[in-house]
């Protein structure tokens, strides 16, 4: 038996979608590829965005396409957030939210033994428990994501996930740990703790947080870099910063979501902290660690943005020297507040300011990159192209560098010798 898959969305969706495929190879089926025929196509669907509930339900629509006798399953947060209109899709089979994906096989071959649809989708609002999905058999590569977190408390006006979601709910200590002493044997290299709201670790749980899961896995022998998918600003404290810069196996590399330079805009967002507040703990960061780099997400043309309050955010991002900015157009999201705010953005001007911050972001990246030329930095190799090998720095730079060596999986030290668009060209050091 054959199952397919097509993930949409997040690291998390992708980190889910892993865990799903082991599952159905520990059952005895072969994973083929999405444009192949299978006897079940799995969809770990998106709703982050309307675009994102469009594109989820073309992939349903053409699974069934692909092999009209198959099982198509749908999964994840869409539908989450409308099983009822996911079951209206011609062809769908299973429909699954975001918790049960650890039955996902047994669903999906229930469906196909009783030839009826399934949908198993539940209240969100109250599920408390971390869903037992983990990856045990790990092809080897350098760099693997884990989840330790799901859910969101915070409710962003313009953001559907924490109804997607549900509450914070954290892994636990010990299976995290088992997580990556898997990984560990399995030759990776860096781990990247992710989950929808990082920072919430442990809230749900009694005496450990995210500062006790970085100091766990760095003790994990062969476990050399341990990175931050992404943190809330109003996280991070001098308490935090002082332990994880005198972990030197925590990367220098901080995605903190901006999302506006306005605190006007701020405020409509129900975002829980101000742009002084914001640069004030970039200041920090930078105090401990001074060539850390800096990212971020910011939405453009949110509701009621001023053409003043743009500007705002251009030149909050110029001044806070970003190593790389993420730019969105807003979407109004059904469901949430902000859908619902007067003084909607017409696209036209979306288009224009978001082609206005992609440059200035674009200028501030290049400036950060240019900083390091002529430095010797540490680098993770994770791929060969055309005679080169490339890989990351600690704080999130992409390299290549010419070497006879199979280096792939190494870290090695390098010498910054120029730029070339998004990538800096370094020169192997002894070693």
């Amino acid at each position: 038996m054959k199952v397919a898959f097509f993930t949409l969305g997040c690291k998390v969706n992708q980190y889910e979608t892993e865990a799903m495929e082991e599952m159905f190879k520990k059952r005895g089926y072969e994973v083929v590829s999405f444009e192949d025929e299978a006897d079940i196509y799995i969809i770990n669907t998106c709703t982050v965005t309307n675009l994102g509930d469009r594109k989820s339900r073309q992939f349903i629509r053409r699974a069934k396409k692909l092999n009209e006798d198959s099982i198509v399953a749908a999964v994840g947060c869409y539908s989450q957030i409308a099983p009822e209109e996911v079951e209206q899709i011609e062809g769908v089979d299973v429909i699954i939210g975001t918790t049960d994906k650890d039955r996902i096989v047994d669903l999906c071959e229930e469906a196909r033994e009783k030839n009826k649809k399934i949908n198993v989708v539940k209240n969100i609002k109250y599920h408390k428990e971390f869903d037992k999905l983990s990856i045990d058999t790990i092809e080897s590569r350098t760099r693997a994501y884990m989840k330790i977190q799901d859910g969101c408390n915070q409710f962003c006006s313009y953001c559907i996930i924490p109804y997607a979601r549900g509450p914070i709910r954290s892994r636990r200590l010990e299976d995290i740990l088992v997580e990556a002493e898997k990984l560990a044997k399995a030759s990776f290299k860096e781990i990247v703790l992710t989950g929808i709201h990082v920072a919430s670790y442990g809230k749900d749980l009694k005496n450990v947080d995210l500062l006790d899961i970085i100091e766990e896995v760095s003790r994990i022998e062969g476990i050399e870099r341990i990175r931050l998918s992404s943190i809330e600003p109003t996280f991070i404290d001098e308490r935090f910063m002082e332990k994880v810069t005198d972990n030197k196996k925590f990367c220098d590399h901080f995605h903190l979501s901006l999302q506006s330079g306005s605190n006007g805009v701020l405020q409509r967002m129900n975002r829980k902290y101000t742009t002084e507040e914001y640069r004030n703990i970039v200041h920090m960061i930078r105090r401990y660690m001074p060539e850390a780099g800096i990212t971020t997400d910011i939405i453009v043309g949110f509701p009621g943005e001023t053409e003043e309050e743009f500007q705002e955010t251009c030149n909050f991002v110029k001044d806070i020297g970003f190593s790389r900015i993420h730019v969105f157009k807003y979407s109004p999201r059904k469901g949430t507040p902000a859908s619902k705010l007067e003084n909607q953005v017409h696209g036209s001007i979306k288009n224009e300011r978001s082609d206005r911050l992609i440059r200035i972001g674009n200028q501030v990246a290049n400036r950060f990159m240019e900083g390091f030329i002529g430095k010797k930095m540490e680098v993770l190799f994770e791929e060969e192209k055309e005679g080169y090998f490339e890989g990351y720095t600690t704080n999130y730079l992409r390299v290549k560098a010419k070497t006879d060596e199979d280096v792939h999986g190494k870290i090695l030290p390098v010498k910054i010798v120029t730029k070339e668009d998004d990538i800096l060209i370094g020169q192997m050091q002894d070693f």
